[in-house]
């Protein structure tokens, strides 16, 4: 039995879920995701306000999706109740972030600015001109947007330049040595 597909999903206040011909809706406080999911699994809504998903068929493939479609729906009722947010650090001289509209710029030693367009289902905040706050209902789309726009100038070694996690640690180099005989 997968240790995490087995737990249920306890609903707070205010979170509703439909389960309907292979579909998923969680609605809530701050908006409405909806997932597929696949016949290897059956996801069950009690009266008790909590929701169960089990298994249909005791193969690799649903052992696999129990665990899955369990924590997916668990990251959909957190995602309408409290939201996600990520928060990503620019370090380097003379990098900087803003957001004019819908659109954030970043200068990032590049001879151009970089403007990125930000999508409808998510916020982005730049508190300060080296910090940016992403935050939004889905899981899923917070990580893939931080993760892209981190790609835009990942954190080098050597000086510890370029956009980074908040949490995340850069393992720095030992530049190049003086004297070459």
């Amino acid at each position: 039995m997968s240790r995490i597909g087995k737990l249920p999903i306890v609903l707070p206040e205010g979170v509703s879920v439909k389960v309907k011909d292979g579909v998923v809706s969680v609605e809530g406080p701050k908006g409405k995701l909806v997932q597929d999911y696949r016949p290897e699994v059956e996801i069950k809504v009690s009266k008790d306000n909590t929701v169960v998903v089990t298994r249909t068929e005791d193969t690799k493939a649903g052992r696999s999706f129990h665990g899955l479609y369990r924590q997916l729906v668990s990251n959909m009722v957190e995602g309408v109740s409290k939201g996600f947010s990520k928060k990503l650090l620019v370090n380097g001289v003379g990098y900087r972030v803003e957001v004019k509209g819908d659109i954030l710029i970043l200068n990032l030693g590049y001879s151009n600015p970089i403007e990125y367009l930000i999508p409808s289902d998510v916020q982005i905040v730049c508190e300060t001109p080296s910090s940016i706050l992403i935050s939004g209902i889905s899981k899923e789309r917070v990580g893939h947007l931080s993760a892209e726009i981190r790609s835009l100038r990942p954190p080098e070694p050597y000086k510890g330049k370029g956009i980074k996690y908040e949490d995340e640690i850069i393992r720095r180099k030992v530049g190049k040595s003086g004297g070459a005989k």
